[in-house]
Formats: structure tokens, sequence, C-alpha cells
């Protein structure tokens, strides 16, 4: 009992094997004795000998350097040992000469002569042999251990198996707690060291040296891109191409691997080029060899492309019989020198996060002398997978460091170009800068047509001055005009979204601060910055929204993946500030720079019409809770998001010839992206965007004006009624919308033609007569045959009395605007001319019944009565603010009618409900 609490308290294995051989020696007087462990997977299981030949006498120091020396490895099976752990029997054994089983090497090499042997199994609890004690010969004279002898021998080894195996827990869980130590600090290290991958992969291979007790460590890298060659092979591939997939990953290998296979090995190893070398010998000296395909040790290369090619991992614990015999080769007489010094070889794949083979790293000899053991690859791999991190991290940073090198430099060549020239900036320097008045920059209707660019830079530049900005944060005047022509030489040329269309937004913004009284709620900077983003708010705009890029799946939209082209417009503002000599923020605070630089990113992120419907919500609740204090930093950012969406569709408000003249450039810019849509994506655009349907957009434009324009500035004009103006012309453009687009509903078109609003009342009355011709005809009506002309005669009996195609001239006042209500047909619609001719039957009827006569019978009308029947109706054309006929046209037009016919009785019918859409003479 005092042996087994002598035991069952220690937890060191050496100490606890050694006390149990001491003891059993003691209890059954044997003269010495052996302990072996059992190691292996159960298909392979081998005793490896913890203490070897241990007397009473021996020293834990001098056993344990024992087993270190030499390595006893015993299959299950073999020998006595062997046996007794495969069988689970107790062996005893009187004559050991005579029994087959028993190796008399040991003896000889001893010089220990073996007589008597008891082997006795120990198991643990669930029964499963964790190692054999061997006793040998006895000291007391005796010729056998007696029965006795062995059942004190199992009974104690009993208890010894479950100090063993807590042993073996404890030492495992601090072997564990050892390597996640070393794991913990690799990792450390290797995160922290990311800018050089010399310095880390020395750290990589130092660590590697003192976790596995190594005498020698390589680190081969593989070159991803393969040199140009790859690079080549990458650009001629065809698309398409099938990717060959990855071979299984981390196969071990057997201990016992030929090298004839490995060399043997079909894979093209063309494709395995290691960029790298790196070698650390005697724990302090590490050499870099930058082309390790011509390096002298050309089979552990070649043992490193196998494992480069395979993703297995090579541990060989016999190298001199695994190398072989050299090839003859007098080149090869050095490399077969230093590899005589190589016994065991543990070789590697280095992973990355994607599982992908970035290196390989070789661990050569161990110090004791001994092959890498299962627990050292384990150790090993854990390692590989931190390594694989560390170094792919550090090559990406690399690469990061080398890309923003790329870019630097392409920013300086895009700055180069992007900036305004210095013959332009000094030219618009020396400019003299006119007045406020001069450009009608107050006004909410401002209008950009008649401006030539300089002038539309030499407005901005006003704006600035009025607002007094130049002066208050010290802008140098020069910096002011090379920023501004490089904004807008940083426009590209759409249809639309332009430079003039910024000019237009920062001068709404400018009416607003000045006319509007908006400058009253923000304070210098705020103007500052809010004049900034509306000029820089569509920088660089490709004439696309935020949808088409998503689709199309652009290196926009991979970098931004809300407010795509807002957080573009952003960047390009950015890049302009910093480029030199447009930095017209450079005498500002760091604080003041910090927060002008916020304000114009919120401002052109808030033109996004999915930031304005978020801020909307928040700006009415503040609206209708009665605030009047816009100063706090919150309140003041959803006012001027506000207040820029405002802006960007302010041209909804300006007067219609403006109004028209900006939609029609939006929609050819919306119809390109639908072009492009059903081009590129092989999509159907929606119908604002479908040139096959421009003729719904007076409707869409009312839509549109319901939805965002209208709501947003009247709230604006009831919150601040000096913005009015914008509220009325949007409604005034309403109006013209809505008319035409009943218009569209009649069959007539709008996008044909510049002018659509021109009533014919307005065309001049000396305007031709043959610019309207008429084809008057009869009604089926009882006429009396003799008065007919032959020509009449011909043309039937069922005709409409007018059939009018009007053809007017190419400009007003006779050569001027084409009717702009009429199709390019030049005829009118299918219900219009049905309208048309059911209006102008009932119409004869009645003159017919009142007569008493009948058309047919009538004298020909004077001028005068047609002009006064005409007169008497309300033209389709006025009723649709198209142009109506003048008399004198209609009085030309009645001279068609043949002079003999009978005029018609002056009694007028009665009058017919009017209809909106037509009425006809």
């Amino acid at each position: 009992m005092e042996l087994i609490k002598d035991v069952s308290n220690e937890l060191d294995l050496d100490v606890l094997c050694h006390k149990i051989l001491v003891n059993v020696s003691l209890l059954t007087h044997a003269d010495r004795g052996s302990l072996f462990l059992a190691r292996g997977l159960p298909d392979n299981r081998y005793l490896i000998a913890k203490l070897f030949d241990v007397t009473v006498n021996t020293k834990l120091e001098e056993a344990v350097e024992k087993a270190k020396a030499e390595e006893i490895r015993i299959p299950f099976g073999v020998g006595v040992a062997g046996s007794a752990a495969l069988c689970k029997q107790v062996v005893n054994i009187s004559h050991a000469y005579e029994d087959p089983r028993f190796n008399p090497e040991i003896d000889q090499r001893t010089g220990y002569k073996t007589s008597l042997l008891l082997c006795v199994p120990i198991c643990n609890y669930e029964g499963d042999v964790i190692g054999v004690a061997q006793i040998i010969n006895k000291t007391d004279g005796s010729d056998a251990f007696t029965e006795r002898d062995i059942e004190v021998f199992q009974r104690y080894l009993t208890f010894c198996g479950i100090g063993i195996q807590n042993a073996q827990l404890f030492e495992m869980s601090v072997q564990e707690f050892r390597r996640n130590q070393i794991l913990l600090n690799l990792a450390r290290n290797i995160f922290t060291e990311q800018n050089n991958l010399e310095c880390l992969v020395t750290k990589i291979m130092t660590e590697a040296r003192e976790l596995l007790k190594c005498e020698r460590c390589a680190v081969f890298l593989l070159d991803s891109e393969c040199g140009e060659a790859g690079h080549l092979e990458r650009i001629l591939e065809r698309p398409g191409k099938a990717i060959e997939a990855h071979k299984p990953l981390m196969r071990r290998e057997s201990n016992n691997v030929d090298i004839a296979d490995v060399l043997s090995f079909k894979f093209d190893f063309k494709s395995i080029h290691f960029t790298k070398l790196f070698e650390m010998r005697d724990g302090s000296h590490m050499s870099e060899e930058s082309n390790p395909q011509h390096q002298p040790h050309r089979k552990l290369n070649q043992i490193a492309k196998y494992v480069a090619a395979t993703g297995q991992i090579l541990n060989i614990g016999d190298v001199q019989s695994w190398f072989g015999v050299t090839d003859g080769n007098p080149d090869s007489q050095e490399e077969s020198e230093e590899e005589q010094e190589i016994k065991c070889i543990l070789c590697m794949p280095i992973l990355n996060g994607q599982k992908t083979v970035i290196g390989v790293a070789q661990l050569i000899n161990k110090e004791t002398g001994q092959p890498f053991t299962d627990c050292d690859v384990s150790i090993f791999e854990a390692f590989a997978i931190f390594c694989g991190l560390g170094i792919h991290n550090t090559q990406m940073y690399e690469s990061a460091c080398k890309l923003m090198a790329k870019q630097k430099v392409a920013l300086e060549c895009l700055s180069y170009h992007a900036t305004a020239s210095l013959d332009d900036t000094l030219r618009l320097i020396n400019d003299e800068i006119p007045s406020v008045e001069t450009y009608n920059l107050y006004s909410f209707k401002f209008i950009d047509f008649d401006l030539t660019d300089d002038d539309t830079c030499r407005a901005t530049i006003r704006m600035f001055l009025q607002c007094n900005l130049v002066q208050q944060f010290h802008i140098p005047y020069e910096v002011l005009c090379r920023w501004v022509l490089s904004v807008k030489k940083n426009y590209r040329p759409v249809k639309y979204h332009n430079w003039r269309h910024a000019l237009n937004v920062a001068q709404t913004m400018f009416a607003m601060l000045k006319t509007g009284k908006m400058e009253r709620f923000m304070t210098d900077l705020e103007i500052l910055g809010l004049l900034v983003a509306c000029l820089c708010h569509d920088l660089d705009h490709r004439g696309t929204n935020n949808a088409f890029q998503t689709k199309t799946e652009s290196p926009l939209a991979i970098l931004y993946t809300t407010s795509t082209m807002e957080h573009h417009h952003f960047d390009q503002c950015v890049m302009i500030l910093n480029s030199d000599g447009n930095n017209i923020f450079q005498a500002l605070s760091t604080e003041d720079y910090r927060t002008v630089m916020k304000i114009v990113e919120n401002s052109i992120l808030s033109t996004d019409l999915a930031m304005y419907f978020k801020k909307k919500s928040l700006f009415m609740e503040l609206v209708e809770n009665g605030e009047f204090d816009w100063q706090s930093e919150s309140k003041k950012e959803i006012l001027c998001g506000i207040l820029m969406t405002a802006c960007d569709v302010g041209a909804i408000a300006k007067p219609w010839e403006v109004q028209h003249k900006m939609a029609k450039l939006v929609a050819d810019e919306f119809f390109d992206q639908g072009d492009l849509e059903k081009l590129q994506l092989n999509q159907q655009p929606m119908a604002m965007m479908d040139r096959e349907r421009k003729d719904e957009l007076p409707k869409m434009q009312v839509g549109f004006i319901d939805l965002i324009c209208l709501p947003l500035y009247k709230v604006l004009s009831e919150t601040f009624p000096w913005i009015q103006p914008l509220y009325e012309g949007t409604m005034e453009n309403r109006r013209h919308w809505q008319d035409l687009a009943e218009k569209v509903e009649m069959g007539l078109t709008w996008i044909d033609h510049d002018v659509i609003e021109k009533p014919v009342e307005e065309f001049s009355s000396d305007l031709d007569a043959k610019d309207i011709e008429f084809t008057v005809t009869t009604l089926n009506c009882v006429h009396s045959l003799e008065k007919r002309t032959p020509e009449r005669i011909a043309d039937g009996d069922s005709m409409s009395l007018v059939s009018a195609s009007t053809v007017l001239g190419h400009g007003r006042n006779g050569g001027g605007t084409r009717f702009a209500s009429l199709r390019k047909s030049k005829a009118f619609g299918k219900t219009v001319r049905e309208r048309f001719s059911r209006s102008l039957y009932q119409q004869a009827q009645a003159q017919a019944q009142s007569s008493g006569s009948g058309l047919g019978q009538a004298a020909s009308p004077s001028k005068e009565h047609m002009s006064e029947s005409v007169s008497n109706q309300d033209s389709l054309f006025s009723q649709t603010s198209s142009s109506t006929r003048s008399t004198d046209k209609l009085a030309a037009a009645s001279a068609a009618i043949p002079e003999d016919e009978e005029k018609p009785h002056e009694t007028k019918p009665p009058p017919k409900a009017k209809s909106k859409i037509c009425r006809i003479i």
C-alpha cells in the first residue's frame, strides 16, 4: 500500500516508470526490469522502451539517458514483450534461450545473460494495453518466478496502470499547453511582422527549430505567377477553360517512401517554380537563395517540388537508404557529401486560407538523432497553418504596397492630365469677373444656354466672390481658378450630368442662400462646403445610374456597395483637392478642414435619391413639430441634404423652355443607358429608359413631379417662404407636362420636336395658304345630279367633308417651327380622324335639315359665310393648345368649293355639348 500511494501521487512519467521498476524488483526479488509503453495507431501498434534494464540501484538520470541513447521499438506480436502485449497475457519463461520468441541479440550487445523472464501487460480501465513491464532473473537464487511473484506483480501493475495513464494525460496536457503557447507566440510574431517577408520567414524557422528540435530548417516559397511565361500563358488562355480540381491536401506518406516514386512522379514540374529559398542552420545562420532552381541540393529541391505538386507530407526516417547511391555525375559529388549528413527529413506543404499551396517547409535531422514522430508531424501541421497565413498576409501586404505605388503613379499621371493647364489658369486669373446681375445669378430662373464655357467658369468664381469665401478662408485666387477649371475638366461630356448641370445646381444653391435667405441658417464654412459639394456632386459621371453599375458588376460597384456613383463623385472631389495647386481648403485649420470635408461628403451622398427618402421623413417630422432651430449638427445635416436634393432637381422649376430642353437631355441620357442594358445585359430596361416608350415620358414626368419635386418644394416653401418661386415654377411645368400627357393619350407625340407649346393662334396670319391643305367633299345626301360637276361625281357619294393635313413651315413667322403635335407622317392619329369624321357628319346633317334642300343644292358659300361658320365652332387645335386656322386661310380653302353651288342657309345648328378633346369646323 505504501508503494501504491507512492506511485499514485507521481505525475512525471519518467519518475513513475523508474519507481515502478525499482519497486517491482524489490517485491519479486528480480535482478532488473524494463518498461515498454504502447504507441501507434490500432492497426500498427508497437512498444517503445521507456526505461530499459533498470536495477534497484540504477539512478533515474542514468536510466533516462540510457533509454534516450538507444530507442528500442518492438511491434505487437514480436518477441516476448510483443506477444504479451498482443495476447494481453502473462508470459513466464524459465529458460529464455529455449523460447523462440526470445531475441538473444540484446544479450550479445549488453553482455548480460538472460535466464528467467516474466512479462506482464499493463492495461487501462478500459482494458486496452498501454504498456508491458518485464523483469529478468531472480536475486534470491530461485530458478523461476513463482505464482506468488506473478500475483504480486499483476496486482501492483493494476494500480501502476492507473498511475501511468494519469501521468500520460498530464504529460499530454503539458505538451499541449506548451505547444499552444508556442503557437500563440508564433501567431503573435507572425501577425506583427507584416512588412518584411525575410524577417517573417526567419522568425518562422527559428520557432520551428525550437518547437521540433531539429538541426536545419528550409522554406521554399512558390511563385504563384510562375514568372513572365506563366503570365503570358494566362493572357493567351482561352476563356471558359476548365480549371483542374485541387488534389486532396495533407495526406501523409509512409516513412518508407521509395525515392523512385518521387523522381518518377508524372507531373509538369515546370509549373512548380520557387521564387526564394530560406535556409537556417546551427540556430542562427540564415541564408537566402533568390533562385532555388539552381541550388546545390537538387534532390531536396525535387522533394520540395513533389510535396508542392501533390500537397502531401513526406516523413523520411532513413534518408541514406532512401537516397541510395549518387548518380555518378561529378557535379553531384558535393551534393552527395553534404547529403550524407542528412539522417531524416520532414517535408510539408504550406497552405494559405484558400487551401492553396504557397510554399514548402523542410525540417532536417532531429537533435536526438531519431526520426520525426507522428507527434512531430501533428505539431508541425498546426505550425504550418500559422506559417501559411503569415506568409500569405505578408505577400498580400507587399502586393498591396506595390499596387498602392502603382496607384500613386497613376494618380500622378491622372492629376497631370485632369488638372487645368497653366495657360487656362492664367487666362481665367486675368479675366474680368462680371457682376452677379450680368449672369442673373440671384434668380431661380437662371439660364446658362447663352453662356460660353469661359462664362460658366467666371460665373462660378463670381459666386465664391459674392459669398466672400475667398477673403474669409484665405483662398488663393490662383488656386480657386485652377480648382474651378479642374472640376470642369473632370466632368465627362455626357448629355445631362455634365459641367453645365453642376453649374446649375451650384447656382440654385447660391440663389437659395441669397434670394431664398437660407444663408441666415448657415455658417460661412457650411456655405463653402455646400457650394463645393454642388459643383462636385456629379464628378466623372458616366451617364449611367447606380443600378446599372450593380448590374454590370463594374469596378465602382465592387468598391462601393451603396450610393455607388455618389461615393465615386466624392472620391474624385478629394482627388482634385489633393492635386498640386488645387486645394482651396489649404488655409483652413485641422478642425475646420475636417468639418468642411464632412459637409462635402454628406452633401454629395445626399444627392442619391435613396438617401433623400430617408432624410425626407426626418425633415417632415421636424417641420411638423414646429422646428425653427436648425443649428444642431444632426438637424443641420438633414437640412443640407434636403437643400442638395432641391438643387439637384432644380431644373424642374426652370422656365418651360429650359425645363423642356433639360427633360429631353435627361431622356436622351436615360435612353442611352437603356440601349446599353439591351446590348450588354440583354435585359428589357425600365419604361423611363426604353427608347421605344419615349411618348410616355410626359406622364412619367408628371409622376416624378408628384412623387419627389412638389412635396419637396411645398414643404420647403412653407418652412422658408422665400423659396416659393421653386414651388410655383414646378406647378407651372406640371401643367405643361400634364397637357402633353393628354396629347399622348390622343395618339400624338411630344418628343419629336423642340417646341411643343406653340398654339395655332400664335402663328402669323401672313403664312402662305399653301402651308394648309384642305380637301372638301360632299356628304352622302340627296342632291341634284345635274348640278354635280363631273369631278365631284367621280369622287363618289360617301366622302368626308374635310380631311385636313397640316404641313407647316420649319420656323416661326413663315418658315419657322413645324407643328409639334403631329407625328412625323404629318397625319392625325386614328382616334382623332374618327372623331373628325363623326363630328363633321353630324354638323353637315344639321345644316342640311335646316336649309331644307341639302348641301348638294346649295349655292357656293361666300368667304364671309365660311368664316362665320368657322367662328361658331371651337376648333380642335384651340382646345389642345395647338394652332387654329386663321379666317384668311379658311377663305382660301373655301375657294375650292365650286361657285355654282347653292349657298346654304345662315341658320346655325343647335349647340352641341363641347368635348375637351376635339371640336371641328
